[in-house]
């Protein structure tokens, strides 16, 4: 057994030994790589941030990067805010913008639930006044009121879905923009 080993070991050793390394030296890549830029006639393309164009809408400025010597602060902040695709035919959209208008959205929301709920509070009332009377004239002033009232229901609950909605486009307009979603809270 022990025979069996060395002997499987000692081809291993003889077989690893007989192969010769294909790999280039460092010093072999580097002259090679010096030859192979003299042999080039043209430089290559440089790209600058003027080729890039303007930065996508809604990106964040990079707070990594120190401001320029004898830079002021303001100067230094207004040259952070992200510009608008459409240069200057609108507003800056920033996290200003994108948070008030998503606050906006959802203060009229809630105000429509709001509305809704003590809408049904008045139907709901009205039903019961309309059980409790007994006079014909009465009732048919109560049930008026609570038709106007279930119509003005049906309006303010299509209120709503309307501004859910519109909450999920503009969710959707950001996300499509490239606004980091901290910006929409």
């Amino acid at each position: 057994m022990r025979v069996t080993f060395c002997a499987v070991v000692l081809i291993l050793v003889g077989s690893a030994g007989a192969v010769r390394p294909s790999a280039q030296s460092l010093g072999d890549v580097a002259r090679q790589e010096e030859e192979r830029r003299k042999e080039v006639k043209q430089p290559a393309k440089v790209y600058t941030n003027k080729d890039l164009g303007a930065p996508i809408q809604g990106g964040t400025p990079d707070s990594a990067s120190p401001a320029a010597p004898g830079a002021t602060p303001e100067a230094s902040s207004a040259a952070a805010k992200p510009s608008d695709d459409k240069a200057g035919d609108g507003p800056v959209k920033g996290q200003a913008y994108w948070s008030k208008r998503k606050q906006n959205l959802q203060d009229a929301l809630s105000r429509s639930r709001t509305q809704a709920d003590a809408m049904q509070s008045r139907i709901n009332q009205l039903a019961a006044d309309f059980a409790g009377r007994d006079d014909p004239v009465q009732r048919a002033g109560i049930e008026r009121d609570r038709q106007r009232a279930l119509g003005e229901l049906a309006h303010l609950q299509q209120d709503i879905k309307d501004g859910q909605k519109a909450i999920a486009d503009l969710d959707e307009e950001a996300r499509k923009a490239g606004v980091p979603p901290g910006w929409l809270r």
